[in-house]
């Protein structure tokens, strides 16, 4: 641990519904790739922390998956009950919404922040993508009545307005303290945990909108030999037929999201990669408790 960096340290968890930008939001405030995003909804699955540490102060940003009211089943359960626990040991909560639009799952998610009792900054996010900037202030105005926000920013996460300025404001609002991770550290997880989020992140760029939420990433193998990382992944999925559509005509579509998930881990962990990937059925897993927690979707 350093002791050359004082000042503010505090915990500040990212929340809102799926596909706000909270995952691009992360990524640049940490100038790296950490979280893997899309634009499909509910690709977080797992709280991400991201260590952010400056003169000023250590943020440790904990990144959710979106508060959603999609379906019952257990890993829907799981995402809504990993980003409500994330509420539960904040010191700052940043409630991430899209500029000019307003849902029911918005609705629940910011409840899910009232509920918790702590000091929030509202991110309106996607404001590169209003025309009409004047639209924004009748917008503003009525977020502002929704909640007793600390402060409301708008921002553009996938370009960085504003973000610099959002970053010293949840700084203003943590605690005094010493960082609690040594400078050089950016996350708490695994490279193997990262090594399976990328080939899923390949999964859900390439495939229709329903498949990624039937498939998830299992890494078998993780080692490094001569210098490289060498890493066996499974993909399981819950019927044959969607195991022959992320297999595709001899092979050519799993084939290709292997390459360019290779092609990511290599920029995460700056060496060579050797990655072999099966795909397998496991059925029906995304509404089975003990099999997603074989498969690593606990809170512990």
């Amino acid at each position: 641990m350093t002791d050359a960096i004082t000042g503010r340290c505090g915990t500040v968890a990212i929340v809102g519904r799926p596909n706000v930008g909270k995952s691009t939001l992360l990524n640049r405030i940490l100038g790296q790739k950490l979280a893997i995003t899309s634009h499909k909804a509910q690709t977080t699955r797992h709280s991400i922390l991201g260590i952010k540490t400056s003169a000023a102060g250590q943020i440790l940003f904990v990144d959710t998956p979106g508060i959603h009211q999609r379906g019952e089943n257990a890993l829907n359960r799981y995402l809504n009950r990993t980003a409500r626990a994330a509420l539960a040991d904040t010191d700052l909560i940043l409630f991430v919404v899209e500029a000019l639009r307003w849902t029911e799952e918005d609705e629940q998610a910011l409840a899910a922040v009232a509920r918790a009792g702590v000091e929030c900054i509202a991110v309106i996010n996607k404001v590169d993508r209003v025309e009409d900037k004047e639209a924004l202030l009748p917008f503003l105005k009525t977020l502002g009545e929704r909640h007793a926000f600390r402060e409301l920013f708008p921002v553009s996460a996938a370009r960085g307005n504003q973000v610099e300025a959002l970053e010293q404001a949840v700084l203003a609002a943590l605690p005094e303290g010493e960082p609690i991770f040594p400078e050089e550290q950016l996350t708490d997880r695994s490279e193997r945990f990262f090594a399976a989020e990328l080939l899923r992140e390949q999964l859900t760029q390439r495939y229709g909108e329903e498949l990624p939420y039937r498939t998830t990433v299992e890494i078998e193998r993780f080692e490094v030999v001569d210098g490289r990382y060498v890493i066996n992944a499974l993909i399981w999925v819950e019927r044959p037929g969607q195991k022959a559509i992320i297999i595709g005509k001899q092979g050519e579509s799993l084939k290709a999201t292997a390459t360019q998930a290779r092609l990511e881990m290599q920029k995460l962990f700056d060496c060579p990669v050797h990655l072999e990937v099966w795909v397998k059925i496991k059925k029906s897993w995304s509404s089975d408790e003990a099999a997603l927690a074989r498969l690593g979707y606990s809170e512990d």
